[in-house]
């Protein structure tokens, strides 16, 4: 029927929008998946959430993804300034009447939805600030990195004062990663973290009282077993009982018995140490090296400075979910709610993962295009 109207089969046209996905990093993307999705099937069997709902966010996820990796990045440069201007918009408009939840303004009623704007900045700030140093390509002075610290700092300022200090640090480091790249000197680096450092006692002055208990918890957890480091005691435990090879799956005691918190979103690593031990905590982080490592790879051969920081600033953003996910379980950082990427149960956040994968993708792409 196809050849006599004279079209292709629909596996043919298909075939350049599949073809052009870079193998390697799909390949560490869907073992990633495979092990949330191994998880989650256990954390998810105490938590009353069904685990086709992790299916659906999946797929809405991958949608996500395929639609992104079409978008070369030429038309993402384009798209930067709009989407952090919608971004900072959204955040003014959520200081100024935005739905308050346990003490914090970080959500915005759009009538239709629920929404909350910190999110679309991980992905905004480092776009925006990619964009910029791109249209200052050979001519990249100090002023530029101090423009580019005001473009950095105003989305972290808002999002600090909702309060949400852990999205907040998320979002300075997506940026702090693109100014780094652009060509920020070691010495002023150097000098930033010691005014940072010197600054620290004053930061302590303006915190709230719950993240000054966060930091406490950290250097002392026993000090309130019962109350604000029981979480961390129970995750800790978790993964101590785990064991080399774990205690089997779906056997996880800590996790069914409901003594680690949020077990199938901010702590599912400790059901994943618990269940499978150090062999399968050895094969996430595994995972993680080897899509990271990919990642990196796309960035340093990518063919334009756009490409290249935003690539490698996406990359970055997926290592610091990790490591202060798998950190702040462990005990080593304090608690401040980031995801496990690709692993946790959650919508917002999983899609905006996949958001940037995809632009990994289409970077990739416009790389063996350029080549070819």
């Amino acid at each position: 029927m196809s050849a006599t109207f004279g079209r292709p089969p629909l596996w043919q046209r298909l075939r350049p929008y599949i073809s052009g996905f870079d193998a390697p990093l799909l390949a560490g993307l869907l073992w990633l998946v495979a092990i949330g999705c191994i998880v989650l099937f256990s954390a998810l069997q105490d938590a009353h959430v069904p685990f086709g709902d992790h299916l659906r966010n999946l797929a809405i996820g991958f949608l996500v993804l395929f639609v992104t990796a079409q978008v070369p990045p030429q038309r993402l440069m384009q798209l930067a300034v709009p989407v952090y201007t919608f971004g900072m918009a959204l955040l003014i408009a959520t200081a100024a009447f935005g739905l308050v939840r346990k003490g914090a303004r970080r959500w915005l009623d759009l009538g239709v939805t629920v929404v909350q704007p910190s999110e679309v900045m991980k992905i905004a700030v480092p776009l925006m600030l990619a964009w910029y140093f791109q249209k200052r390509e050979g001519q990249i002075r100090v002023k530029d990195f101090a423009i580019a610290a005001v473009i950095l700092l105003l989305p972290v300022g808002l999002i600090a004062k909702q309060p949400d200090l852990g999205t907040a640090l998320l979002v300075l480091f997506t940026g702090a990663f693109v100014i780094f790249f652009a060509g920020l000197s070691w010495r002023v680096i150097a000098l930033l973290l010691a005014l940072a450092a010197a600054g620290a006692p004053v930061l302590w002055h303006f915190m709230h009282d719950y993240q000054r208990q966060r930091l406490m918890m950290l250097l002392d957890p026993q000090s309130d077993p019962l109350g604000k480091g029981f979480n961390i005691i129970q995750s800790m435990i978790a993964i101590g009982s785990g064991g080399v090879f774990g205690q089997g799956y779906l056997h996880g005691t800590q996790a069914h018995l409901n003594f680690v918190p949020e077990s199938h979103t901010d702590f599912v690593f400790s059901v994943l140490a618990e269940e499978w031990g150090l062999a399968g905590n050895l094969v996430l982080l595994a995972a993680y090296t080897f899509f990271i490592l990919r990642g990196l790879m796309i960035a340093s051969n990518a063919p334009t400075l756009f490409s290249r920081l935003l690539a490698a600033s996406i990359t970055l953003i997926f290592f610091i979910y990790a490591f202060v996910n798998m950190g702040m379980v462990s005990g080593i950082l304090p608690v401040v709610g980031v995801p496990l990427p690709f692993v946790s149960y959650g919508g917002t956040a999983l899609i905006t993962l996949m958001l940037g994968a995809g632009m990994l993708f289409s970077i990739a792409k416009s790389k063996r295009l350029v080549q070819s």
